[in-house]
């Protein structure tokens, strides 16, 4: 059985706050070479848009550009991460667009104060123990019927980089399956009602791409 590898929220924060300029310059269009990404998150924007309540959050949104694709399709998008470095980088690139500082195990929402949620590839810091956790605060602050759309790197890899884009890093990336992440939404009382992956583009590291929507009852 693997054996997660724990990052500090702290570290996480501060690795992120040091690189936060290169990485913005590196994924803020990526979206741009992601058809299934986007094509999600244009089904995502319609759920939402369907069911009138248009408030929305990007959780672990890093240079904002999930939350500013939802704020270009008419949601009242909100991005939320860790690294206040990372969140001055979302508002310099996407004026316009709200983004806060925050912690995906706490929250500061009220309950049921988002019509979907979204996570792209924001889990990787976490441990399988923290999932459930996480999941269990994102049905916290999604209304009835509201869905978290996910994205995430498949495999029981831990990767532990040395440089990050230029940096010193002690930071880890944990990589969940399918089965495991099914297991944790469940767990936190979310129903995993989309299940799809991918093979990784050519511009991305080498890993399969899983992608999910649950939904609250």
């Amino acid at each position: 059985m693997r054996s997660d590898s724990t990052n500090d929220a702290k570290l996480v924060s501060d690795t992120y706050g040091r690189v936060a300029a290169k990485y913005a310059d590196a994924f803020v269009d990526e979206l741009a070479a992601k058809p299934l990404d986007r094509a999600l998150l244009e089904w995502f924007a319609a759920d939402v848009r369907a069911r009138g309540n248009l408030a929305v959050a990007d959780l672990g949104t890093g240079s904002g550009q999930v939350a500013r694709f939802l704020h270009d399709r008419g949601l009242r998008a909100l991005g939320i991460d860790l690294s206040p470095g990372m969140i001055a980088q979302a508002r310099l690139r996407h004026p316009g667009v709200e983004f806060a500082v925050g912690d995906v195990l706490r929250l500061e929402a009220r309950d049921g104060a988002f019509a979907g949620l979204t996570a792209f590839y924001s889990i990787v810091h976490l441990t399988r123990i923290e999932l459930p956790l996480a999941f269990a605060e994102a049905r916290r602050v999604l209304a009835p019927g509201g869905g978290l759309l996910l994205a995430w790197h498949v495999g029981d890899d831990i990767l532990r980089p040395q440089d990050f884009l230029g940096e010193p890093c002690s930071l880890s990336w944990n990589f969940f399956s399918t089965a495991g992440v099914v297991s944790a939404v469940e767990e936190a009382g979310l129903d995993a009602e989309v299940r799809i992956e991918r093979t990784p583009y050519a511009t991305e590291h080498p890993s399969t791409r899983g992608y999910m929507l649950a939904r609250r009852a």
